[in-house]
């Protein structure tokens, strides 16, 4: 999204409220070419992957006075299925083919290798980790300074870097986009097929009869197709191979295979971690999660047109520019609120319901949805004050380049020691 919508100076918008001049503004700039669909998915995955970490994270009060990581599904197996709808991860990679299979071919279409496009679209994401990094680095040593218990900081370190596999996984992805296009030119769609049956054969490995014999890092084989799957179907999206019957099908096969692997191979039913199960869907993935992405693939794909008419819509828009144009922000900054939250509301006043106290009853999880909003404030100002750490690195400022990765490597150091 960035780049492609410019916010500009125009007197046509003077003299109205702001949101109404930011709502025209994105209206006139965006490009009648757009797939404005495409960005409403892209939101929709963002916001589900913030709430969802919102629900099942909590912060408990120590007698020391310190946070500590819990979950509400240790408690309360009864809240499992809302990790199917919130865990949207699926859809985030079914975008991330679709935009990068685009992204390549016009790169492609100006002359640029095939390096400088995957150079570029890695700068675009390493930078907002960066960001991230180098800051809350800063803030932690604040914070170690006024007196905050150790093992909140050693807290707000897991949530911080917690959320970075994912750009990591992404970023390789990204680097096999080329590979994936040669795939769906030989195969289509059904290039996404083979790496549904690497995950089924790790799983087999990991969870089969002879899994005792089988050494525990087998399930990083898991790890690149059960992520790709997804993005290789978007990759075939963008080049005009799935259409409504390929929809449905990936719909219907998606339920059914999700539908026999929890009934049938009692697949625990969490999309995310729970903390103490002895196995988990979600690192590294097992089959659960493509055939969860192949049903969420689909519904995109019916629902397209829909969404697209939807975005037609001048508000509604501008609140899904706004999403993009700040997405990759949002996904690295998305656990402090919770942090600060927890931290100013909760430490500070004692065992707080919804924030503080155990996850172990419906009570604390109505609690929890009120703050919710409260932690929505929280994080469009963090937002609000950190994007512009984000802006790309011009060509004249190379020591600005240094010291944002000296800053970096530092940061991390930091993190390894105080962890």
């Amino acid at each position: 999204m960035a780049g492609t919508v410019a916010f500009r100076a125009d007197k046509s918008v003077r003299g109205r409220g702001p949101w109404q001049a930011f709502v025209d503004k994105v209206e006139a700039n965006t490009p009648a070419s757009r797939d404005r669909a495409i960005d409403a998915f892209r939101a929709l995955a963002t916001l589900g992957v913030i709430v969802g970490h919102w629900l099942v994270g909590a912060l408990v009060l120590q007698s020391d006075g310190a946070l500590r990581i819990s979950s509400p599904l240790r408690d309360l197996g009864a809240l499992a299925p809302a990790s199917w709808v919130l865990q949207m991860l699926g859809l985030f990679f079914l975008v991330g083919g679709h935009s990068s299979a685009l992204s390549l071919v016009r790169s492609s279409a100006r002359g640029e290798s095939y390096l400088d496009w995957v150079r570029k679209r890695f700068v675009r994401l390493v930078r907002p980790v960066a960001a991230a990094t180098a800051l809350s680095a800063a803030s932690l040593v604040v914070l170690g300074a006024i007196g905050v218990p150790s093992g909140t900081l050693r807290t707000w370190v897991v949530l911080l870097v917690q959320p970075f596999w994912f750009i990591a996984v992404y970023v390789g992805l990204t680097a096999l986009t080329k590979y994936a296009m040669a795939a769906d030119r030989r195969m289509g769609a059904w290039a996404a097929l083979p790496l549904l049956v690497l995950v089924a054969v790790g799983d087999f490995l990991r969870y089969g009869p002879w899994q005792d014999a089988v050494p525990g890092w087998i399930g990083l084989v898991n790890l690149v197709p059960g992520w790709l799957f997804a993005y290789q179907l978007g990759v075939s999206w963008a080049q005009g191979r799935l259409a409504r019957r390929g929809a449905w099908l990936l719909v219907v096969g998606g339920a059914a295979l999700f539908a026999v692997l929890l009934l049938v191979f009692h697949y625990p039913a969490s999309m995310v971690g729970v903390p103490g199960a002895d196995r988990s869907n979600a690192h590294p993935p097992s089959l659960l999660v493509p055939a969860l992405a192949a049903f969420q693939s689909g519904m995109a794909l019916l629902l397209h047109g829909r969404v697209s008419a939807l975005m037609r819509r001048p508000r509604l828009w501008a609140a899904v520019a706004i999403v993009n144009l700040s997405a990759m922000t949002i996904f690295c900054w998305h656990q402090v609120p919770m942090v600060l939250v927890s931290l100013g509301g909760g430490a500070a006043l004692g065992g707080v319901p919804g924030l503080t106290t155990p996850p172990v009853d419906v009570a604390w999880l109505l609690a929890r949805v009120g703050w919710l909003p409260v932690m929505g404030l929280v994080l469009v100002a963090v937002v609000g004050l950190t994007r512009r750490f984000e802006a790309p690195w011009g060509v004249r400022t190379p020591l600005a380049r240094v010291v944002a990765v000296g800053a970096t490597l530092a940061s991390a150091g930091f993190f390894v020691a105080l962890y």
